[in-house]
């Protein structure tokens, strides 16, 4: 995707938790990245510490080959993507916008057609791994769109991921991201409650999370959150509970559209729905945990066990 030998020059807009990792290890590689964030002094920060230069969406739009959002949601990707002096206004040629935030799959539709309109490409590519993987860049990475949209764009996925999986269409990579969200937060719930009886009857959950680790209930949230951030009482993967509530009315959304009966995605969203409300904005999503010690009258660790390395897949 690079104009004889040159590298595509990069836009990054969305540098949070998860984005400025992302953006770092595509500065390491060598590309030419222009940052932007709502936060003042954000890019400016990041481009100091890394490289790099800070850009208006307005001014990403014009100059950069790739486009990629990391956002918290639909609604201010196309903020920073249509609104006044959004990325779009000057759109470069053939430019690539590739949405990696966990958005609405019927609303990037409407987005990547509106992108085409205006003479660019379209990929939804969200991700898969949490914050340490954004790091080291072994992110898992999901892309829809025409073959030749996301071929366009995979070596600078590949920067960021060790896996890129196309899904199907355009829509289809944030469906997938969203049932995952919704398989990886019923493992996680299950799990919990696993602990809780347990503990309960008289068996330590540090040796129940070793067991289910060597055994069948073996999931991803056994083996990179119970010790991590439950156990651990540090509550810190940087995934939030709004975020996570988010993706699983998502996937509601999509049960309810393809006529699917679902009650276990019934439940777990209301689960996940009420932890919300009792625990307040702004919570880690590993604190579903402090909801079902509530309500089952029992802590799961009076006294923090030292955690093992952290490696979330949200």
């Amino acid at each position: 995707m690079t104009s004889g030998d040159r590298k595509p020059v990069i836009g990054f807009i969305g540098l949070g938790a998860m984005g400025a990792p992302m953006a770092r290890r595509l500065l390491g590689a060598g590309y030419e990245v222009l940052l932007c964030d709502a936060e003042p002094g954000r890019a400016e920060t990041l481009a100091k510490e890394a490289g790099g230069r800070p850009a208006s969406p307005r001014e990403i739009g014009g100059q950069a080959d790739v486009i990629i959002t990391m956002l918290p949601n639909s609604a201010i990707v196309e903020q920073v993507l249509l609104g006044p002096d959004g990325a779009l206004t000057d759109l470069r040629a053939g430019a690539a916008v590739v949405e990696m935030s966990s958005g609405d799959p019927v609303r990037t539709r409407a987005l990547a057609e509106t992108v085409r309109e205006r003479g660019g490409r379209f990929v939804d590519a969200p991700v898969s791994g949490g914050v340490p993987r954004a790091v080291t860049g072994d992110l898992a990475i999901m892309a829809g769109g025409d073959d030749e949209d996301v071929a366009y764009v995979t070596d600078v996925l590949s920067v960021m991921g060790s896996s890129v999986t196309r899904t199907g269409e355009v829509g289809s990579a944030h469906a997938m991201k969203a049932l995952n969200n919704l398989c990886s937060a019923g493992g996680f719930l299950i799990g919990i409650e696993v602990l809780l009886i347990g503990k309960r009857f008289g068996l330590s959950p540090e040796m129940m999370v070793d067991v289910l680790n060597a055994s069948t209930g073996m999931n991803n949230s056994t083996k990179r959150k119970f010790r991590q951030y439950v156990l651990s009482r540090s509550f810190d993967s940087a995934f939030s509970l709004d975020l996570l509530v988010k993706d699983l009315d998502i996937a509601l959304g999509l049960a309810h559209a393809t006529g699917t009966t679902a009650p276990i995605t019934e439940a777990t969203v209301e689960y996940c729905q009420a932890a919300r409300h009792e625990l307040g904005p702004g919570r880690d999503h590993t604190e579903l945990a402090r909801y079902a010690e509530h309500l089952a009258g029992t802590v799961l660790a009076d006294t923090p066990t030292p955690p093992e390395t952290a490696e979330p897949a949200t």
